[in-house]
């Protein structure tokens, strides 16, 4: 079930931990794509908060909103690049995008498999996806409070393989959001800790959230090594032994 965007607006935008949030998971956003200069960047679900760094080098930046959970225009005081869409039926080209970022549209989703193909679909050659759910050992996914705590989360093994599934082939994965999800001022105030406390020991701190960067799984191509063994040369093909006949003397 899709939260509603005025909800997801309003913890992004208008609380603290939200805001806290937004920070930290944008962060690790730009260390994976540092940039997109010419770029068609896109985000499904509600990626508004992560898609505002390509604004200015991106040759074109979208948000699609799913129908269930409603849209809001974005960005503030710019042209919007919001648009309502059926989760299942992008109105994007085939292959004609470059970064794809989804965010609150998978685990929420009620036809995650009919969402990959889509995703799947819009890449272009050499497109990237970036697919950030919650992480099904960590606090945030336990804390309805959130964003996170809705919708099926995920284990890094579970995600890896639904994404094989749908002809996804996972280039990185990282984990993120390690402070506590509460709005108390000590757990803001020490927020920075427990971020750099996890990186360093994500063995002990499980993260909130789950980053999986994946690309398009280019099949084999027929033919080549595998189908000359299937037809191997003339000269060892075994010849048959001669006839027992051949030797009498008549």
């Amino acid at each position: 079930m899709h939260l509603d965007v005025q909800d997801l607006r309003n913890f992004y935008y208008r609380s603290t931990l939200g805001r806290a949030a937004q920070k930290v998971i944008r962060d690790q956003v730009l260390d994976i794509w540092p940039e997109a200069h010419g770029q068609t960047v896109l985000g499904f679900g509600f990626a508004v908060p992560l898609l505002r760094p390509y604004l200015g080098d991106a040759r074109r930046v979208i948000a699609l909103m799913p129908g269930p959970q409603g849209v809001m225009p974005w960005p503030a005081g710019q042209p919007n690049v919001s648009v309502l869409c059926e989760e299942t039926l992008w109105p994007i080209e085939t292959g004609h995008v470059d970064k794809l970022i989804v965010t609150h549209g998978l685990e929420t989703s009620e036809m995650p498999s009919a969402v990959l193909e889509e995703c799947l679909r819009v890449l272009g050659p050499g497109g990237k996806a970036l697919f950030i759910v919650p992480n099904r050992a960590g606090l945030w996914s336990r804390n309805d409070a959130t964003p996170f705590g809705f919708g099926r989360p995920y284990s890094l093994g579970q995600l890896d393989t639904q994404l094989k599934t749908h002809g996804f082939l996972t280039e990185r994965q990282r984990t993120t959001l390690y402070q506590p999800p509460s709005n108390r001022r000590f757990w803001r105030k020490t927020g920075p800790f427990w971020e750099r406390a996890g990186r360093a020991l994500p063995v002990i701190a499980a993260g909130g959230v789950l980053m999986v960067e994946a690309s398009k799984r280019i099949p084999a191509p027929s033919g080549g090594l595998g189908e000359r063994v299937r037809k191997p040369i003339s000269i060892l093909t075994p010849k048959p032994e001669p006839s027992a006949a051949r030797g009498i003397i008549r």
